[in-house]
This record gives C-alpha cells, structure tokens and sequence, in this order.
C-alpha cells in the first residue's frame, strides 16, 4: 500500500477499509510468523485464556476466544498432542471435559508472545510508541462500542 496512489482518494479516506486493509496484512504476517514456530493462531487464543481464566471446560475456552466449538476441539487436540494443554473429565459433569495449560504450555505461550511482539513491531513500525498506544486505544473504543452486535 506504502507509495501506491493507484487507489482511488475516495476509498483511501475510509476507514473502515484502511482497517480491513491493516488487517489483511497483519492476518499474513501473523500467519507467517505462527507458522514459522509450528503454531497457529488458534493456539496463542486458546492458550492465552487458559493461562489467564485457569482450567476451563471447552465451550467456556470457546466463549473466551471467540472460537466455534469444532475449531476448539480441533486446536485443544493439537495442543494435546504436543503437550501444551491437558484434558480431564470434569469432576461435576463427566460428560465434558477440563482443559489445563501444562509448564510447557506456559512456555510455548511466551515463545508465542515474542511472535506477537516480533509482528507488532513490523506492522506498526511507522508509529511512535505513543502512536501505537493511541491507535491500540481508539480501536478498543470501537471495539467496545460494537461488543454487543
């Protein structure tokens, strides 16, 4: 986008597709990036939640994230398998299952808080800190405005 005055001035001065277009490119570069470490985004949510509410039953991990239920299973699976997450029936309902975050889970999400912080600083690099802070701010606002569409 840097230099490319091939787009209309009319569609530049939306903001709600120059969001859609930072986000375009902040999805590729996370996704990349995740990649890179053998991880999805999926992950860091997942472990995120877990790290930050405690064991949790998988439809609570998918409210928290914002994750669709075949998508948790599918992620808390992967984490499973590689030994980040632990899943248990849970004592007051057999039928459903407890998530945990295991040490290495702990570890890995910092390894994937460095991946994040890596992408920040790329996508934002043309913003000050203070430029980056306020941005993070009115975004929250908008955000929140729409928290219950």
């Amino acid at each position: 986008m840097a230099g490319d005055d091939t787009r209309p001035a009319r569609l530049m001065a939306k903001p709600s597709w120059l969001i859609s277009e930072t986000s375009r490119h902040a999805h590729r570069l996370l996704t990349e990036k995740l990649a890179s470490v053998n991880s999805r985004g999926y992950h860091y949510r997942l472990l995120a939640a877990l790290e930050e509410f405690g064991p949790d039953s998988q439809a609570r991990l998918g409210r928290h994230t914002g994750m669709d239920r075949s998508d948790v299973v599918a992620a808390v699976n992967e984490l499973a398998d590689r030994g980040f997450a632990e899943r248990s029936p849970d004592p007051a309902d057999g039928r459903r299952n407890v998530i945990t975050i295991t040490p290495a889970g702990l570890a890995q999400l910092e390894r994937l808080d460095s991946v994040l912080t890596d992408v920040q600083g790329e996508l934002l690099a043309p913003l000050s800190p203070a430029e980056r802070e306020q941005l993070a701010r009115l975004l929250t606002r908008v955000l929140e405005h729409h928290a219950d569409d």
